[in-house]
């Protein structure tokens, strides 16, 4: 068991290096990853049970204790992201369905790598857990209303569609994990130590069969939707910062809700890409799993220079 703690710690660490491996093996090899493409669901649905592992109901009570902080966390999650990615659809020609998918992207809620960088930056875990926590429950709701409100010029978008499928691959699968987390304490808390190679691993055969679906848009414009993506989270980190400053917040409160606010939860954009659009409407999805690991690591050593 120890050993597999030290595994899981050391992948966890290496997030970032495991999604670049993943891009690239599904880019090098599509005919080995595309298939994994139809169970992409099941595969974000495992990694949100893991999620829910790891919290418990008195998590959800810590909403009554900061309730400014985490509403300014979520807030910012659900307008400052939208909104920067409707303008940059705007301002950069793309086919349409690129521009539905970064939309898409930016209307999801924070994902769990975000509670890893902020441990890495030295930040507040709590704050970016609970975050994290309140921008999922509020994803049914949020993330088609976005979506339908801004992208529907693009594609058709039918919120209520989506609205299920949120409710299927997030709501239902965290509320297991919290719920078995509830019911079996010890075996749950054996089975946590190996969640960062469950939750990895999910997340890199996401991001490798959406690339595999795609290698041939992204060989003709992969440049610009990873130019796009990478604007995207860099303004979304930026102003995630300036938010936490204007509101006058200690050092490791702004580095959670600026973390928080630029990593999204790709891997829910690009099934929901794939269950609503198209596969071109995934990859600015994918290409986020791959940025925001790096650019965020990039940031957590950053911020952890500054205290040293």
């Amino acid at each position: 068991m120890e050993a597999l703690g030290a595994a899981s710690r050391f992948v966890g660490r290496t997030f970032a290096l495991w999604v670049i491996v993943g891009a690239a093996a599904g880019y090098a090899a599509p005919a080995g990853f595309a298939p994994v493409a139809p169970h992409i669901f099941w595969l974000l649905g495992l990694v949100m049970f893991g999620m829910g592992l790891t919290l418990a109901p008195g998590d959800f009570l810590a909403v009554a204790r900061r309730p400014g902080a985490i509403a300014l966390g979520v807030a910012a999650q659900f307008t400052l992201m939208p909104g920067l990615a409707f303008a940059l659809t705007q301002m950069v020609p793309m086919p349409a369905d690129v521009a539905a998918g970064v939309i898409l992207v930016g209307c999801c809620p924070g994902g769990t790598a975000s509670n890893v960088v902020t441990y890495l930056a030295k930040g507040d875990v709590a704050l970016s857990v609970t975050m994290t926590a309140g921008s999922t429950l509020l994803a049914p709701l949020a993330t088609p209303a976005l979506v339908w409100l801004l992208a529907r010029q693009y594609l058709p978008v039918d919120a209520a569609s989506m609205f299920l499928s949120i409710a299927q691959i997030v709501l239902l699968p965290l509320a297991l994990g919290v719920t078995a987390k509830t019911l079996f304490p010890k075996l749950t808390e054996r089975l946590v130590a190996a969640l960062p190679l469950v939750s990895v691993g999910g997340i890199v055969l996401i991001v490798a069969a959406v690339v595999a679906v795609n290698r041939p848009a992204l060989a003709q414009s992969g440049l610009l939707i990873a130019a796009v993506v990478a604007t995207h989270n860099v303004l979304g980190l930026l102003l995630g910062c300036w938010a936490g400053r204007a509101f006058h917040m200690e050092p490791p409160q702004i580095r959670a809700v600026t973390i928080e606010v630029g990593m999204q939860n790709s891997g829910l954009g690009s099934a929901l890409a794939l269950a609503h659009f198209s596969p071109l409407a995934a990859v600015p999805s994918a290409v986020f799993s791959v940025w925001h690991n790096i650019s965020g690591t990039l940031l957590a050593s950053y911020f952890r220079r500054q205290d040293s």
